[in-house]
């Protein structure tokens, strides 16, 4: 028997890693049935809700049993569901007892997922609404946050759930709400949004502005992030309240709130010293000894190898770095391989840059030889999975699946990627020029043309958007392209690398021109052809 999956406690179609099919991110894309009205064709994007159900469970948050169906879902003023009130409205007959009685003999008429379209009575009057924004002939002055601010005897969590059933106060200052409506107007016209997101950006300001403790202040990031219970458009209003100098940016980095949690329970000097360190490692230093920004990857890596010789420490009664000596550190370290290897590597970050800044008398990693650490075998992806993403009909994944499997692009460069980067049959990576391989220029040609028809007017420059950063011009996370793809990025690169590794004998000096990897980087892949484990009369055997 499978064991449950960790995410949603699903006893079958166990995949890997202690989650199901249905929730593991890598998994093969599969197409299910919405829980709430069975419609067919959603998938794990969506919580495998079909987007009418999404939009039924935000204006119709209470659960009950339907008066039709008897389901446990949610329902309307009515009391009905979703499935039952579709229903209803194709049956000729208006009265309840009426519709009831034909849904119980004849059953409900099933359909595919999100084939409904069309204009609605709210779609239509903000529509209406927007172009008689767009017909004012005069813009409002400008507008700037005031600079006093009315402090509460109580921070009190505001219940959004019941402003939005019962309605939200009105903004304090009407002037700012109608120069914040020209605000969105004008920014959603120079980003392309559509109405949809610029009514619903608007709205999510009238709410802020009512609920200010200090009319007319900026608004703090923390209270748009609350918009999010009730499913406001958090990204936009912060973009458009960022642009017009309308917000107070309060939120605590992830990384911040990281390093607090890693470095609880460590003596209070000892985190002193971490917190200095780290604050260099992730702001730079302008003066000597200069040093640059890190990434937070980087940051966190090295925090982590070291954690388990500080944690140690701490418990054997250090009190601070500088109690350390080169005995303890050796004592410390693992015998030998990739443990020793990152540990020596986190404790030589920390000592070497805090006693560049004299915050302990001696480094004692110096000198301690840290040695080549073992390589991880590129390894080749099934061929099954590779064929499948190139001949999916998602565009975006097929496009996404060519370009690496054909050209080795990694996830850094296909989140770079601008529209400007693709002329004439080449693509523009960095400061090389790639031709692009047929099958290639077919996939992009077809995503292209999906892109400018899904979204014809948006001012993102990059390459792969999706729906939500189609409104700004930010690139798209890496893990978004992973997601997409469905499998992963790195492995699908190493697979065409390890390809051309094969067919030119290990040629470092074409695999450094083509794939654009440094003399270290490629003999990393080489050493597929000359297993180091094999004795040297079994290679060439």
């Amino acid at each position: 028997m499978a064991p449950p999956c960790l995410k949603c406690g699903s006893t079958s179609d166990y995949y890997t890693a202690g989650l199901c099919v249905r929730c593991h991110r890598f998994s093969p894309l599969t197409v299910d049935s919405c829980p709430d009205c069975h419609a067919w064709g959603t998938r794990r994007g969506n919580a495998w809700l079909c987007e009418g159900c999404r939009g039924w469970r935000r204006h119709h948050p209470d659960r009950a049993d339907c008066v039709i169906c008897a389901r446990m879902s949610h329902v309307n003023a009515n009391g009905l569901c979703r499935l039952c009130r579709k229903q209803a409205l194709w049956l000729p007959s208006s009265t309840h007892a009426d519709q009831a009685e034909h849904i119980w003999r004849w059953g409900h008429q099933l359909y595919f997922a999100d084939m409904f379209t069309g204009l609605g009575v709210r779609a239509a009057r903000a529509a209406a609404a927007d172009q008689r924004r767009r017909q004012r002939p005069w813009p409002l002055p400008a507008r700037c946050p005031i600079r006093h601010q009315q402090l509460v005897a109580f921070t009190l969590p505001r219940d959004l759930h019941a402003g939005n059933a019962r309605g939200f106060p009105a903004p304090s200052d009407p002037g700012l709400a109608a120069y914040l409506d020209e605000c969105v107007t004008e920014h959603a016209a120079r980003h392309g949004w559509d109405s949809k997101v610029a009514t619903r950006t608007r709205t999510g300001l009238h709410i802020l502005l009512g609920l200010q403790d200090t009319p007319g202040a900026a608004t703090n990031a923390s209270d748009v992030a609350t918009l999010s219970v009730i499913d406001g458009p958090v990204r936009p209003i912060l973009d458009v309240l960022a642009a017009h100098g309308f917000l107070h940016d309060d939120r605590v980095p992830t990384i911040e709130r990281w390093f607090t949690a890693k470095t609880t329970g460590l003596p209070d000097e000892m985190v002193t010293d971490l917190r200095w360190w780290f604050d260099v490692m992730r702001h730079g230093h302008t003066s000597p000894p200069r040093s640059i920004p890190r990434a937070a990857r980087t940051i966190q890596a090295k925090l982590r190898w070291a954690l388990p010789a500080l944690q140690t420490w701490a418990v054997r009664g250090h009190e601070h770095l500088r109690e350390i000596t080169r005995d303890d550190v050796l004592a410390i370290l693992p015998t030998s391989g990739t443990p020793r290897h990152t540990m020596l590597q986190g404790l030589r970050s920390i000592f070497r840059l805090l006693k560049a800044h004299k915050r302990v008398f001696v480094n004692p990693t110096a000198r301690i030889p840290l040695g080549r650490g073992p390589g991880r075998i590129p390894l080749p992806t099934p061929v099954d999975d590779i064929r499948e993403a190139l001949c999916s009909e998602d565009t975006t994944r097929a496009a996404i699946a060519a370009l690496v499997a054909f050209h080795a692009l990694s996830s850094q460069q296909l989140r770079n990627l601008q529209l400007t980067d693709v002329h004439d049959g080449h693509l523009q990576a960095g400061d090389r020029t790639i031709p692009l391989a047929g099958p290639v220029r077919q996939r992009l040609g077809a995503y292209l043309d999906y892109r400018s028809a899904r979204w014809p007017a948006t001012a993102n420059p990059h390459l792969f958007i999706h729906y939500r950063s189609a409104n700004h011009t930010r690139p798209v996370q890496i893990e978004w392209l992973a997601h997409r793809l469905g499998l992963s990025t790195q492995a699908l690169r190493e697979d065409r690398i390890l390809h051309e590794v094969h067919a030119t004998r290990g040629d470092i000096r074409r695999l450094c021109d083509l794939f654009g990897l440094s003399v270290g980087g490629a003999e990393r892949y080489t050493v597929v052809l000359d297993p180091p484990d094999l004795p040297t009369s079994d290679r060439h055997a």
